[in-house]
């Protein structure tokens, strides 16, 4: 008799030889990964340290407005926290080795802390979050968020090239989900790269209430844009688990991503 053995995905990888099968977000014994639950374990602390901001907010009356306003590290920790356990996810689907999963995902947990840190320092002295340049120090602090988003456009540029580059596992959608979800990801980092660079330029040149507002009409596109990585996913997801044929999964995921794209755009236009 011929002998046949059965092929198994290298560890660390999707198994997206089988679409129904959900991505190793667990190692084969069921326990999360170390990294996994590093990168769940920050996340936790950081919305936490966005909802004590909150409270913080409430109590003392403060505006949610302004340049300086404890909305900063309220949305900031909300933000990198849900964003940090969400590429912890979706990135499991992506055909990438363990090592490399794990590099990326512990420079990305490290660079949201800086972020977090960074905007959190700055609304505790009652200054601007990014452009405050009156004071060495100041200087310092604010260029730390502009440091670490670039940091965030290099690491968030590489896990979305492997889901182009190779196909991700999943079930039907989840390819097209975790794609559409990277693009509008990568968009949104840019716009802020852009806002940065434009804020810090006008700040240095004297400008600085000319420099805050310019961020104005870039900001529901990069407040927005990084949530795509979840919501499409989630939603592939959500209609695996109905009796819909493949078609139509795609489909509606293909029409989820139309609609948030259009709305991104309409956010812009609007402003």
């Amino acid at each position: 008799m011929e002998n046949r053995t059965t092929a198994t995905a290298p560890a660390g990888r999707a198994d997206s030889n089988v679409p129904g099968r959900p991505a190793p977000f667990r190692s084969r014994s069921g326990v999360r990964r170390p990294i996994e639950r590093l990168c769940c374990a920050t996340g936790a602390v950081l919305i936490a340290s966005g909802l004590v901001h909150l409270v913080v907010l409430l109590v003392s009356g403060g505006s949610w407005g302004g340049p300086v306003s404890w909305r900063k590290p309220v949305t900031f920790g909300l933000s990198f926290g849900l964003t940090l356990i969400a590429i912890a996810w979706v990135s499991s689907y992506l055909r990438i080795g363990v090592r490399t999963r794990t590099v990326l995902l512990g420079l990305f947990a490290a660079d949201c802390v800086l972020e977090v840190a960074g905007i959190t320092v700055q609304a505790w002295r009652h200054v601007p979050s990014h452009f405050d340049m009156e004071t060495p120090f100041g200087t310092g602090i604010s260029m730390t968020p502009a440091v670490g988003g670039g940091g965030l456009v290099a690491i968030l540029s590489t896990l979305p090239a492997a889901a182009f580059l190779r196909r991700p596992g999943g079930p039907p959608g989840m390819a097209l989900a975790l794609r559409a979800g990277w693009g509008i990801l990568l968009i949104g980092l840019l716009s802020g790269a852009a806002m940065i660079a434009r804020g810090v330029y006008l700040t240095r040149t004297g400008h600085q209430l000319a420099g805050y507002a310019s961020t104005a009409s870039l900001k529901p596109l990069h407040g927005v844009s990084p949530r795509a990585v979840l919501v499409l996913p989630v939603l592939a997801r959500l209609l695996a688990m109905t009796s819909w044929s493949p078609h139509t999964r795609v489909s509606v995921v293909r029409a989820a991503a139309g609609c948030y794209a259009a709305a991104l755009v309409r956010a812009v236009a609007a402003h």
